[in-house]
């Protein structure tokens, strides 16, 4: 690295990270930035010329590749072409964006819905556009880094909560001021560990203190609930959430995030919100397809019945194995390793057995607590996942971390 400002801070951070990065690659122990060379369905990909089990990805459903929903993204190029004229707000507009944004409503319940160019942006613009100085937000300690960047662009009094603890978060919410406006924000589904939001409780905190509920479903959509629709359906709520958030580049196979609310709330979003008023619109093939694709969730309801199957095979099957999977109910399941070296070695060994899965270390995750972030899908056969786990238990084994 030989650059002009040869000891200022941000050289200093970028040659720490490369020597990290190098050390790891010498020892055959990187593994971000694969390629994958191809899909072959919703359980297999081919990487570096080898099919491996695919045991990292977030199509829960299975529905990458899907016929219908490759057909209508064919069809939106077709009729569209490939981009859009500009932003939504001007030129860029398309009827499959309506559309799109109708169907995200009916799926969740809400009177309307928006839709941004990721879900990233959705968090980071929603958050500050709502809330601003002297407002009050209350963040579960575990929450994805968008919605931690949004809360610290809002500018607005920023109070985490320790993980999925009640008790920590209604202390917080009787202790600021009864007068200021006030959000919870949570994941529904928290994406390194798997668990659930106690949204019953947190529905009741939110109302006793009149603060403002928002629920990040990026890992709950098409998993959560018998129809798929997510985490109100799955705790037998109605229309319960102020600000009903979530992606559509995980269980729905496109880009782009949403938010389904009340009409006056999306109203004020559509022309407040700088991620939406600045950024290009979705381009038709992929609003197309998140559209077909909360389709085939209603229609097809068999796979949300094979992913909980195989969840729960996943899980007990690891556990049985004496991994630790911490606290998931839900595909992401977590297979603690504790060091970073550990995860590192772990994956190594799965990889080359032709099972692709991924470490999570530090600072993504408190030290200590490095592990595979493994997920299954629908599209996983039981002696698919049988497999896997006997992979991921010898490279446990060899590495110590069970006996």
């Amino acid at each position: 690295m030989d650059f002009h400002h040869t000891d200022d801070a941000v050289t200093r951070r970028m040659k720490v990270l490369e020597e990290r990065i190098n050390k790891m690659k010498s020892h055959d122990l990187y593994f971000y930035n694969q390629a994958v060379d191809e899909i072959l369905d919703g359980a297999r990909v081919r990487v570096h010329g080898r099919v491996m089990g695919m045991y990292a990805s977030y199509s829960y459903l299975g529905l990458v590749a899907h016929p219908r929903i490759n057909e209508a993204a064919k069809k939106a190029v077709d009729k569209f072409g490939t981009g859009t004229n500009g932003v939504r707000t001007l030129a860029g507009t398309l009827t499959i964006h309506n559309e799109l944004e109708e169907t995200i409503a009916n799926f969740k319940h809400a009177e309307a819905a928006i839709t941004f160019s990721s879900g990233y942006a959705t968090n980071l613009s929603v958050i500050s556009t709502l809330m601003g100085r002297g407002d009050y937000i209350f963040s579960d300690k575990l929450n994805h880094a968008s919605i931690v960047d949004g809360c610290l662009m809002s500018g607005a009094e920023f109070r985490r909560f320790r993980h999925n603890d009640m008790a920590h978060l209604e202390n917080l919410l009787a202790n600021a001021p009864a007068d200021v406006a006030k959000l919870v924000i949570a994941d529904s589904v928290f994406s390194m560990d798997g668990d659930i939001i106690d949204l019953p409780k947190v529905l009741e905190l939110t109302k006793k203190y009149n603060a403002w509920l928002m629920i990040d479903e990026a890992h709950s959509v098409g998993v959560l609930g018998e129809k798929g629709t997510g985490i109100e359906e799955y705790f037998g709520l109605g229309d319960v959430i102020d600000i009903k958030m979530g992606t559509l580049s995980k269980t729905i196979p496109s880009v782009g995030g949403y938010v389904a609310a009340k009409k006056e709330i999306i109203d004020y979003l559509r022309h407040s919100s700088r991620a939406y008023i600045f950024s290009a619109a979705l381009p038709p093939a992929q609003a197309a397809a998140a559209n077909e694709a909360f389709k085939v969730i209603l229609d097809e309801r068999w796979r949300i019945q094979r992913l909980n199957e195989n969840t729960k095979q996943f899980i007990r099957g690891l556990k049985s194995m004496g991994f630790d999977t911490m606290l998931t109910e839900t595909a992401i399941v977590p297979v603690l390793c504790g060091t970073d070296e550990a995860a590192f070695m772990v994956t190594a060994e799965a990889q080359h057995h032709d099972v692709f899965v991924l470490p999570v270390v530090s600072p993504a995750v408190p030290e200590g607590l490095a592990r595979l972030r493994a997920t299954v899908t629908a599209a996983h056969e039981p002696s698919e996942i049988e497999r896997a786990m006997d992979v991921i238990c010898e490279a446990g084994k060899k590495v110590g971390i069970i006996k």
